[in-house]
């Protein structure tokens, strides 16, 4: 090959890259855009009356907190509730309300999967007496490293992603920042409900949330 033929190959080279180069610019642009922003549902009374039905994931942010308490990272105790962030007098009773709100609202519970940090189980506890199962993978993950954090979140997918048999619903009780890192939607206030519809070996879909100043519209009370 000449000189001149190598210097044709090489500018065709090039010119091919630039072109390439250009056309890959708005992927890029894509890719470097963020997603869109989580949008919240609030539940209807239709979808109350699916509630009842069963076959649903209810995921349930805790109660209310004292914020001016942190956990003390990294010298968390599970077994020791002064190393926690703790639930409130607030957060207990809102708690109450809202277990009391799905009795009236005659929505079937059957498993109970809760955080097994202090604030989580005594939110369990208000809501729903003793009858709970602590899951150590649904560890508060805002604390964690990616990697801490990846079975958290593979054990979250599981349980709402498993299917629930018809007549009963699954309550996972657990922290909001899990649920951010699942699938971008920070639950707020405290003691929200998220009811998702599992779908099996296809993962999960978010139905709707309903606040608890969403109960008493649900339940036709003024």
């Amino acid at each position: 090959m000449t000189r001149r033929s190598s210097h044709s190959a090489l500018a065709a080279r090039l010119r091919l890259l630039l072109c390439l180069a250009a056309a890959l610019v708005p992927w890029g642009r894509a890719l470097a855009e963020p997603l869109p922003a989580f949008v919240e549902k609030l539940a209807t009374r239709e979808q109350l009356q699916q509630l009842r039905e069963g076959g649903y994931v209810i995921y349930l942010r805790h109660g209310i907190t004292d914020s001016t308490r942190p956990d003390r990272v990294p010298a968390v105790d599970l077994n020791d509730c002064a190393t926690q962030r703790p639930l409130t007098e607030a957060g207990r009773q809102l708690m109450t309300e809202v277990g009391q709100a799905m009795r009236e609202a005659r929505i079937p519970l059957g498993d109970i999967f809760v955080s097994p940090l202090c604030r989580a189980k005594e939110s369990a506890e208000a809501a729903f007496g003793r009858h709970y199962t602590v899951d150590p993978l649904l560890m508060y993950t805002a604390n964690l490293t990616t990697e801490e954090k990846r079975p958290i979140l593979e054990n979250t997918r599981r349980l709402l992603s498993l299917p629930v048999p018809a007549g009963t619903n699954r309550v996972v009780l657990a922290h909001a920042p899990n649920l951010a890192d699942l699938m971008g939607y920070f639950v707020k206030p405290e003691g929200t409900a998220v009811i998702i519809r599992p779908l099996g070996n296809k993962g999960f879909i978010y139905v709707a949330s309903i606040p608890p100043r969403r109960w008493p519209e649900l339940l036709h009370k003024p």
